[in-house]
């Protein structure tokens, strides 16, 4: 029996053997934060966040995959200037990262910790174009 990729991950998920992305703590595999600028400044200027007001509404961090951020964005930041795309390389945070069904059953990466500043891989703003926001080409 085949399974498509989200049904094998949640298959074998919480057997601890993947997750999502099928990153397992490896170095390199990047989950990636939407930040307003002035949390992004906070985050920069005090070395560390809990984050977003919805973050503290929820105790975890939010996060999301490559393929899942534009959707993310698309949901809760339409049309909104000044907001960061910031990446984490999941192996930083692996020890306090947990991936759990939300949209639409998907599992996404949540961060039941602070994140540090030192944790961020790299953050840039993100344009838009007619109230979408433009990702980098080949994010990954």
């Amino acid at each position: 029996m085949v399974l498509a990729r989200r049904d094998f991950v949640k298959a074998h998920l919480w057997g601890g053997a993947l997750d999502a992305a099928g990153c397992a703590g490896h170095a390199g595999c990047m989950i990636y934060k939407l930040f307003r600028t002035p949390e992004w400044q906070a985050l920069h200027a005090d070395g560390t966040t809990r984050g977003a007001p919805v973050d503290l509404a929820d105790g975890y961090i939010h996060f999301s995959t490559a393929a899942q951020v534009a959707e993310t964005a698309a949901r809760h930041f339409r049309g909104v200037e000044g907001v960061w795309l910031i990446a984490v390389d999941e192996a930083t945070v692996s020890d306090n990262l947990k991936w759990e069904p939300s949209r639409g059953g998907d599992l996404f990466p949540h961060l039941h910790a602070p994140l540090r500043g030192d944790q961020v891989a790299w953050a840039q703003p993100l344009p838009m174009v007619d109230g979408v926001h433009m990702f980098p080409a080949g994010l990954e």
